[in-house]
């Protein structure tokens, strides 16, 4: 089974969604062979290289207050405890464009699943966990070499704009086929799950799919 998950890295819900979805796979278990591979989507691919403060980039995006917007990032932040996931919302203050983490993620993608995986996860922790920068290369590669890759590679990557033309592509090619909003989990280049949803949907999805039963 192949799924692709369409995703950022500044997208809460898209932690969410991912280990909801490594939860559903593991009650599913290893009877069901599966290809994840994630591909790329900017939630803010105009941000300044600066970025913005997160609070009035959400307010002005979304037209909420404050306190709708902490009390929002509390809902995150119980929903992510619940699959093992830590959201500091206090680390995070600023929102970043996530051009250069899409690139690295492609490099990544290209060594193997497993690895394009750590990373993946190594850049949720970093932005939603550790409150760092990931349009930074220094952290980019930190978190690289985290997740097991070569720090040094991965530098080269992001000095060479490497792989620029292949995210752009890929961006192009999901919104050109209705993606709007992340995540997007799409399971054999058919079928489409929105959002960050408990593992009970993905674990119904995926079992009904590959014909086990409920």
């Amino acid at each position: 089974m192949k799924i692709d998950f369409v995703s950022d890295v500044s997208c809460p819900w898209c932690a969410i969604g991912l280990a909801s979805l490594q939860t559903a796979l593991a009650r599913v278990g290893p009877g069901l062979p599966v290809e994840l591979h994630f591909q790329p989507f900017e939630l803010n691919p105009g941000m300044a290289p600066e970025g913005e403060d997160v609070v009035e980039h959400i307010g002005h995006k979304y037209g909420i207050d404050a306190d709708q917007i902490a009390r929002n990032g509390e809902a995150i932040r119980q929903r992510g405890a619940a699959l093992g996931f830590t959201f500091d919302m206090g680390a995070r203050s600023r929102i970043y464009n996530t051009f250069d983490a899409h690139r690295l993620l492609h490099w990544a993608g290209e060594l193997g699943a497993e690895r394009q995986l750590a990373l993946k996860k190594a850049l949720f922790g970093a932005y939603f966990t550790d409150g760092q920068d990931p349009s930074s290369h220094d952290v980019l590669v930190r978190y690289a070499e985290q997740a097991g890759l070569d720090g040094a590679q991965a530098r080269e990557v992001l000095e060479s704009g490497a792989y620029a033309d292949a995210v752009r592509a890929q961006e192009r090619w999901y919104q050109e086929r209705g993606i709007r909003a992340v995540p997007a989990v799409i399971i054999d280049d058919r079928h489409l799950i929105s959002g960050g949803q408990p593992p009970e949907v993905f674990e119904q999805a995926l079992r009904q799919l590959a014909g086990q039963p409920g």
